[in-house]
């Protein structure tokens, strides 16, 4: 599958969207299926007179191809949490925009609109009480989706839908599942549940967060398998949140570094963990690491502070844990540069050894 380059100019004049056939006549790249434009979320904290202001996510510039994987990667705190739901229109942008097929998603507000982006672009949640009534039979989400996204369906057409995702996310037998309530399932079986109330609405991207975090770790790899599955069999693109970089490398095309609100690295998966350029990112290969090479991270990163993301001050926000840091790192915010064909990182370090090599 093509991987697509990520981060558009901030200032970038968005033209109107060429149709595939229009772009592969061209000879152009294909319209990514999602992008933001400088993606921004701020929180402002305490009272009304309060001058805090959490900066959960700055400046992010994202694409998600046709039948694409990408994984967002990052401790607790980093934003990826918020990203996705920025996505899923479940916050407002403090700034920036999100293009879904090359049309503004901040122009949809009809209920018709909404609800075409809303299916296209459904979300899995870390804990599947988020998304599953534990007072109805699992079949209710299901069908409560069915009934808002395709009215077109009738009951019996409704009932077949409802069996054909359940058996798809491998809930056999699945008329019989249906009927079961949550407290019935086990965890793997409630978050296989969220993805089968997710395909039944036909999307593009799965908005995917954190969907294994919460399991057991024998059972982890049947989900992360499911997400493989969906993509060649259903044709979706998956957006996986994730603080857990081995499972990213089992199932990502592409990743998508995030510390403290910015994008720190990102390219083809198997560039970024085969040479990871920004410390931030091999601090993290360094708590998993790759059984087939090592790599040596200096203790020093992990005995830094935490980021600071509530006013923060310019310059980079890795500079307090940075083993490598330099006097620049404090005065100057790092871009995303590119490094290799498709890899680019925001590190002054990396990007001056690259220009000197």
């Amino acid at each position: 599958m093509t991987r697509l380059e990520a981060t558009p100019a901030a200032n970038e004049t968005i033209e109107p969207t060429a149709g595939p056939a229009t772009a592969r006549e061209a000879g152009l790249p294909p319209e990514p299926l999602l992008r933001t434009v400088s993606l921004t979320r701020h929180f402002h904290l305490g009272g009304i007179f309060s001058g805090k202001t959490l900066h959960a996510v700055d400046d992010v510039n994202l694409t998600i191809g046709e039948r694409e994987i990408v994984a967002v990667v990052g401790e607790s705190g980093s934003g990826k949490s918020t990203l996705a739901r920025l996505l899923a229109m479940a916050y407002e942008p403090t700034r920036g925009q999100i293009f879904y097929r090359g049309r503004s998603v901040h122009s949809l507000h009809s209920r018709k609109d909404l609800l075409w982006y809303r299916g296209e672009v459904p979300m899995v949640f870390q804990d599947p009480y988020g998304s599953i009534n534990p007072v109805f039979r699992v079949s209710h989400g299901v069908m409560r989706g069915l009934i808002l996204h395709r009215p077109e369906l009738g009951a019996a057409e409704r009932r077949d839908e409802a069996e054909r995702v359940f058996g798809v996310v491998g809930l056999s037998p699945a008329r019989e599942t249906l009927r079961k309530f949550p407290y019935e399932m086990s965890g793997g079986q409630r978050q296989r549940v969220g993805f089968a109330q997710a395909l039944a609405v036909r999307p593009k991207l799965i908005l995917a967060d954190e969907p294994v975090s919460m399991l057991d770790v024998s059972i982890r790899a049947g989900l992360l398998n499911l997400m493989v599955e969906l993509r060649e069999q259903e044709d979706v693109s998956i957006l996986y949140i994730t603080h857990d970089i081995a499972s990213a490398r089992y199932v990502a095309d592409r990743i998508v570094v995030m510390y403290a609100g910015h994008l720190v690295e990102t390219g083809p998966a198997e560039d970024v963990l085969a040479s990871p350029r920004h410390p931030y990112t091999q601090l993290l290969l360094s708590a998993a690491p790759d059984p087939r090479e090592e790599i040596s991270v200096p203790t020093s990163a992990i005995a830094g502070e935490p980021p600071r993301v509530i006013n923060p001050s310019d310059g980079r926000r890795f500079r307090w844990r940075c083993p490598i840091a330099i006097e620049e790192c404090g005065k100057t915010t790092p871009s995303l540069r590119s490094l290799a064909p498709g890899h680019r990182a925001a590190c002054h370090v990396a990007v001056a050894d690259v220009s000197e090599s």
